[in-house]
């Protein structure tokens, strides 16, 4: 469970992280587990960042969580959040992914991080109060040293959680969180992926191929 390099020098991960990690050793069958903790940082250094989705927890259930907010493994039916995230992504551009793993999206420069990374088994938000938070401020605080950002900030938890971090010069979608239960509250319409992508082609940047 090493810091991950690009982010190491991060104050988390002196004033915060030893405490965290030890309850984690003295922890039983939490996930994403220690090999995929840091999964999220580990594919975007800070100045590769182009855009931030930001989750709350891991998935509680196991085989589920790959360290990759909204993310699962290729084998696994997609969560009913995910599921809308995809229906209203080929309302806005005309597909999406063939499965659940957005490890592809990662790769291009998408922050996929949860504001606590990590969960007990089966208990959601049991590791919410550890002091997690900490990282996704500070990381993304980190990133904005390099340009600006797109946040994709899907219901109050995300927008809470970086409230004071945009910028006049960043990107903000903000609405309902994609859920079963607050989807038709604004998520469904919104189009946030082709208005990403337009914000990033206006600054001479490629765009996201959500798809895949």
């Amino acid at each position: 469970m090493r810091p991950p390099e690009a982010w190491a020098h991060l104050p988390f991960f002196e004033q915060d992280w030893p405490a965290i990690r030890d309850r984690l050793l003295d922890a039983r069958d939490w996930l994403p587990g220690p090999g995929r903790i840091f999964a999220a940082l580990e594919a975007v250094p800070p100045d590769r960042l182009r855009v931030v989705i930001l989750g709350q927890d891991p998935y509680p259930t196991p085989g589920h969580a790959n360290g990759l907010a909204f993310s699962v493994a290729p084998d696994i039916p997609l969560p009913r959040s995910l599921r809308n995230i995809y229906a209203e992504m080929r309302e806005d551009i005309g597909a999406a992914p063939a499965n659940g793993d957005l490890s592809h999206w990662a790769r291009q420069g998408v922050l996929l991080l949860n504001t606590s990374l990590s969960v007990p088994v089966g208990s959601a938000g049991g590791h919410a109060r550890w002091g997690w938070h900490r990282l996704a401020q500070q990381s993304i605080a980190e990133a904005q040293r390099h340009g600006p950002l797109a946040f994709l900030l899907w219901g109050g938890h995300a927008q809470k959680a970086v409230a004071g971090l945009p910028r006049e010069q960043d990107l903000t979608i903000a609405t309902a969180h994609p859920s079963p239960l607050s989807a038709r509250r604004g998520f469904f319409g919104s189009r946030p992926f082709s208005r990403i992508n337009g914000w990033l082609e206006d600054r001479g940047h490629p765009p996201i191929h959500w798809a895949g």
